[in-house]
């Protein structure tokens, strides 16, 4: 697989040595010439961390850019189409961070890395 796209789980459990991600998620991972993810993950994990939601080893900015340098994972900005085309899906899922991610795949035509059963019933392509 040439290229990928991680949700916000996925780039969590990659930072925790696999966490959730099956061995297959993690080989086609390494073997992807490109690895990406959203730059709403950066808001997802910023905001649940401010919440008290989760727990990183230091504040979400450094965490988030040290995970996706030691990766070598880009990012793909949320512009108006990606922004736009997330409000035009069906509301199987009501995430509205999940939805930019589902819309960024589509755009990109990219898989997804999730572990996330409702990303399917968009037509994407998943990776578990």
């Amino acid at each position: 697989m040439n290229s990928l796209l991680l949700d916000t789980c996925a780039l969590i459990w990659l930072s925790l040595g696999g966490g959730k991600l099956t061995k297959q998620a993690l080989r086609l991972i390494d073997d992807a010439q490109m690895v990406s993810i959203s730059t709403i993950s950066a808001f997802e994990i910023s905001h649940k961390y401010a919440k008290g939601g989760i727990e990183l080893p230091c504040d979400p900015e450094r965490w988030f850019y040290e995970v996706l340098k030691f990766h070598d994972i880009a990012e793909i900005a949320v512009d108006s189409q990606i922004a736009i085309s997330s409000t035009k899906l069906p509301f199987i899922h009501s995430d509205p961070c999940d939805r930019f991610i589902i819309a960024t795949a589509m755009r990109r035509g990219l898989p997804i890395v999730t572990a996330d059963d409702r990303f399917t019933e968009y037509g994407v392509k998943v990776i578990r």
